[in-house]
């Protein structure tokens, strides 16, 4: 299944959650996110169809390997990015703005080789 950039910004979210408290409801995204229940629950519910996600018993996500994937893939892109803005002088919260929209349409070749490319700066 072909996942889009807001499916991946969903999977990202649950991953930076799990990270701070560890078990992530569909309450804890829509805060995170600022979307409506409503919302979240139709993404859970596309992204559950589609393997990413899994819900247990007590209402908990949890990314699948699959999700997983994206969702760290995504999150290292959107981390690299940010920092890369502000070294260069972007405010940060324009950096994380920008840093979420490239993340998405970044090939996997080009974002490799500038990581590669900054890596041997350092």
């Amino acid at each position: 299944m072909k996942i889009h950039a807001s499916g991946e910004d969903y999977l990202e979210a649950v991953l930076i959650l799990q990270k701070k408290q560890g078990m992530v409801r569909s309450i804890d995204l829509a805060r995170h996110m600022g979307f409506s229940k409503p919302s979240i629950s139709h993404a859970v519910g596309v992204l559950k169809n589609g393997g990413f996600l899994t819900v247990d018993e007590d209402g908990y996500l949890n990314l699948t390997n699959a999700g997983r994937e994206v969702a760290e893939k995504i999150y290292e892109r959107h981390q690299f990015f940010t920092e890369q803005l502000v070294a260069v002088g972007v405010d940060r919260e324009t950096a994380e703005r920008d840093a979420c929209r490239i993340e998405h349409v970044i090939s996997e070749e080009a974002f490799e080789k500038l990581k590669t490319s900054v890596e041997k700066k350092y």
